[in-house]
């Protein structure tokens, strides 16, 4: 009898087991992780010539940024970063002799 209750306990083991991953396709399918999977991996079947990188061709497919884009993202940040203290300080030299005008007009 207990190697039969151990029988029932591996079998109802193995169907939750199932029914997991069966709650996990259909939250997979709902989602729309399958059509979009499945539409990107024809889209580089039916691309003639396969790209060299084909995790950035489905990063991209998808919309995520690649791995070049990244860096031209932070060099254009960096130099818009540059810019911005360049032009702080302009405004702060610019601000300073208003008011050395401001000041000099009211004497």
């Amino acid at each position: 009898q207990r190697a039969r209750l151990n029988k029932l306990t591996e079998v109802s083991g193995e169907m939750s087991g199932e029914n997991k991953k069966e709650e996990f396709r259909k939250y997979l399918e709902r989602s729309g992780v399958i059509d979009a999977l499945t539409k990107v991996l024809v889209a580089l079947y039916e691309e003639p010539e396969k790209p060299a990188n084909a995790l950035d061709f489905i990063k991209q497919y998808l919309g995520a940024p690649t791995s070049g884009d990244v860096e031209t993202m932070r060099a254009e940040k960096d130099e818009l970063v540059k810019k911005n203290e360049e032009m702080t300080k302009q405004l702060e030299e610019a601000t300073k002799k208003l008011e050395g005008l401001s000041a000099g007009a009211d004497e």
